[in-house]
């Protein structure tokens, strides 16, 4: 059953959080002496008063979780913070159209970091702010951040977690999930502030190098430039936000294995040898490619291909060089990657690496059986069995993602918009990606795309993030059945 009065509580909270992150933007605007402190103080106020009332409605509520509310909650909740973060691009001017705006949030909040915005530096501090802000606070999940509280309010958050981290396992540090999360965030407030700290090291001043560490470790892609990375023309950023997007798009769990002591659990995992793998050998062709056909030496070529492969590979999305000026193969391996993901346990999008290695396996397997039909032939990750049912999932969601893909490659055409721009938009939508392809590559934002394909991008947005299931599931006629 739906238990609406329960829900309506969580919305409640949900909304709470999102007036103090508001704030925050405000205290930003506020040191700068921007105009804009008032728009964000009246969205703060509106959201403290609609979370009011949604906590007066769900007053009573159970506070027990069951698994489709879970779901129905992690859903909601992107699109209720997407619905309030709108309004500080409406209010200030800055975004006026009510598409372009949900557009631009729920890019932020997704970590896709597609944007519709042609002049960036046009923007006050606060609003910079505030898209980096909604990347880094949706990049391990706001849903991930509230059930680490609600054991607060007295509620229990296991089907919370299932919902929004879903994918083929969850690894558990601690018997109880709230901990688990606490212990994940405190990696993920590391992350960011040790690249803060490398960033400022390296020339870059103190506001800047906090949005972009938001931008990198949620690995969301929103620049406060333009030309994003590129602008600074700095090797020395090139590198270390490269390291740090290689470290973002590792299984968060891997870095406690670390502290605490155990390397061989974390160096030997096969998810992250495959993922490595992936980056070292598109850097590698991506390398070689540059060298013969562009004006770059050796070593900038390896330089601009490490960041883009690592940049796109992990779906953050920045960029240290307008890709669609090389050779159109490097155009085609880049759209092959924005399939791709890093790895479960991260902020990551797409298909993520334990997929295809788990696909890579059934495949291989297929092989051996044609040759020895009686065989049996587990598919063990890390020496352990991976159940039929996990497969069969496996297989479904990757069949799904392409089937979508597909279908909303050919619908954003069927709206006008040019074959490579479907294409790339749409991969990077899904994917939580960022710059696509051809007039909608790294350099141009997107405000060339007609409304309906806004609308629809946004869509992927959210399907990609919660990784289809989760969302797909509400317009199922099973899930809204009493029984």
């Amino acid at each position: 059953m739906i238990n609406l009065k329960m829900i309506l509580r969580i919305m409640g909270i949900l909304s709470l959080i999102e007036a103090v992150l508001l704030l925050l933007c405000a205290g930003v605007s506020l040191i700068y002496g921007e105009s804009i402190i008032n728009d964000f103080l009246m969205v703060a106020a509106g959201s403290v008063i609609f979370g009011g009332l949604l906590l007066l409605m769900g007053k009573g509520a159970s506070k027990q979780l069951n698994r489709r509310n879970g779901y129905l909650i992690v859903t909601l909740s992107w699109l209720l913070f997407s619905a309030i973060g709108m309004f500080p691009f409406l209010i200030s001017g800055y975004v006026p159209r009510v598409v372009d705006a949900f557009f631009e949030t729920m890019s932020g909040f997704t970590t896709t970091g597609a944007t519709v915005i042609d002049n960036i530096e046009s923007l006050p501090h606060g609003l910079l702010f505030w898209r980096s802000l909604t990347q880094w606070a949706g990049g391990l999940g706001i849903i991930f951040f509230t059930i680490a509280m609600l054991p607060l309010f007295g509620m229990g958050s296991m089907h919370l977690f299932s919902a929004e981290a879903t994918g083929t396992s969850h690894e558990r540090l601690h018997p109880r999930i709230s901990i688990t999360a606490k212990w994940i965030w405190y990696v993920y407030f590391g992350l960011t502030l040790a690249l803060t700290l490398f960033l400022l090291l390296g020339g870059m001043n103190l506001f800047d190098s906090i949005c972009h560490s938001f931008s990198t470790i949620s690995t969301g892609g929103f620049s406060t430039k333009k030309a994003s990375i590129a602008y600074y023309s700095s090797p020395y950023i090139e590198y270390v936000i490269s390291i740090f997007m290689i470290l973002s798009g590792i299984n968060f769990t891997l870095f406690f294995y670390l502290a605490k002591g155990k390397p061989q659990k974390a160096l030997l995992n096969e998810e992250l040898k495959w993922f490595l793998k992936s980056i070292i050998v598109f850097t590698a062709i991506f390398t070689v490619t540059l060298t013969y056909t562009s004006p770059y030496g050796v070593g900038e070529s390896f330089r601009k291909a490490l960041f883009q492969v690592a940049s796109l590979h992990t779906t953050t999305g920045l960029v240290s060089a307008d890709y669609m000026v090389w050779t159109p193969f490097l155009w085609a391996l880049l759209g092959v990657i924005m399939f791709l993901g890093a790895s479960s346990g991260c902020t990551s999008g797409a298909i993520k690496s334990i997929r295809l290695l788990i696909l890579g396996k059934m495949t291989k397997n297929e092989f051996k059986r044609m040759v020895h039909p009686n065989a049996v032939l587990p598919v063990k990750i890390n020496k352990i069995a991976i159940s039929p049912s996990t497969q069969s999932s496996v297989l479904l969601f990757i069949l799904l993602y392409m089937i979508i893909f597909v279908a909303s490659w050919l619908a954003m055409m069927a709206m006008g918009v040019g074959n490579v721009e479907a294409f790339g938009t749409v991969v990077s939508s899904m994917g939580s990606v960022g710059p696509g392809l051809g007039l909608c590559g790294p350099v141009h934002s997107w405000n060339c795309l007609p409304d309906g394909g806004k609308w629809l991008l946004s869509f992927l947005m959210l399907i990609g993030r919660l990784e289809l299931f989760t969302v797909l599931l509400l317009f199922t006629p099973q899930f809204w059945k009493k029984r």
